[in-house]
């Protein structure tokens, strides 16, 4: 009986990984084109009589309440000619990071038959990490120097529990999550489940779209931080349930589960400095994971869809 069952699972298993393999063969024939703009190169060794063309190639990247002297200060300034070293430096080659992009736009394709693909230009914001990727319909802008490094110099002002993405494998990752937030639709964010719904979709979508890339990536945590998640799978959702705080709508609830933070705020001294930050948006991406192979709905209906529907369709049940 033991041999038939392991016979049974290995067989499911190369069944599914058989239909995961045709999947990806089928979504890389898509075969998008994807060129990577180097509107920072540009504007960095850009002179006074660059600057007209310049604006014109790219005038969605120049204000026009600013004069050409402004934007030649800008450059100018000794900053902003370091930030650019230091960018070059580090990205003295693109072409991984545009087959990153391709595949990721592919996935998008498949997905979303409406998607057009956009231009991608990278340029610098003077480490402005809140507005790290722009999307619109026709372009995304990539603010690269965000990504040189976790430890780089020009981030030591920076906590530790933000920077520690700074790195270029992060670029497809947040270039995915900015892509999701115009496919995600949900009628309200009003306790933590919704909150943790909304990021379980989310991630789920960056699953979806980044297959390749590693689970710990795709949530911004380290190995030892998805580990411990993991491990405390069980006890996380039985605090959540046992103090009621999943249809609670306490404002204080998204800071201490769902936003960006050092550890996530148990209020018990054990567990708080081990936790990671945002682990209400781990337990909704397991929430998200278990509907979606528990119910045949396609993706794009799924990011759509009621929280609570979600949830109490989802027939979750934490790891243990």
């Amino acid at each position: 009986m033991k041999n038939f069952i392991s016979l049974f699972i290995i067989l499911v298993f190369a069944m599914s990984c058989k239909k995961a393999h045709k999947l990806e063969k089928d979504i890389a024939a898509i075969n998008t084109d994807v060129t990577i703009e180097r509107f920072d190169k540009l504007f960095g060794d850009a002179t006074l009589k660059d600057l007209p063309d310049l604006r014109k190639a790219y005038p969605f990247m120049f204000s026009k309440k600013y004069t050409d002297s402004f934007w030649m200060g800008r450059i100018q300034d000794t900053i902003q000619q370091e930030l650019v070293k230091e960018v070059k430096d580090k990205f003295l080659d693109t072409k991984n990071l545009e087959l990153e992009i391709e595949s990721l736009f592919n996935h998008l394709k498949y997905y979303f038959p409406e998607f057009n693909p956009s231009r991608i230009i990278t340029t610098t914001s003077m480490v402005d990490y809140r507005n790290k990727i722009i999307v619109t319909d026709t372009i995304s802008i990539v603010a690269i120097d965000n990504y040189l490094g976790k430890d780089h110099k020009f981030y030591q002002g920076i906590p530790k529990y933000i920077r520690k993405n700074f790195n270029k494998e992060q670029i497809v990752v947040d270039i995915a999550e900015a892509y999701s937030e115009r496919y995600i639709y949900q009628t309200q964010r009003k306790t933590l489940l919704d909150e943790m719904i909304f990021f379980g979709k989310q991630l789920y979508f960056k699953y979806a779209m980044l297959p390749n890339v590693p689970e710990a990536e795709r949530i911004g945590y380290t190995k030892t931080e998805l580990d411990w998640a993991r491990k405390n799978e069980n006890y996380i959702w039985r605090y959540f349930v046992e103090r009621e705080l999943l249809y609670s709508t306490d404002s204080k609830l998204p800071s201490r589960f769902i936003n960006p933070a050092p550890f996530s705020k148990f209020y018990l001294e054990d567990i708080d400095t081990d936790s990671p930050g945002r682990i209400g948006q781990y337990i909704g991406w397991q929430i998200v994971s278990a509907f979606m192979e528990n119910n045949k709905v396609s993706l794009k209906d799924m990011l759509t869809m009621n929280a609570e529907e979600i949830f109490n369709t989802s027939k979750f049940k934490p790891r243990k």
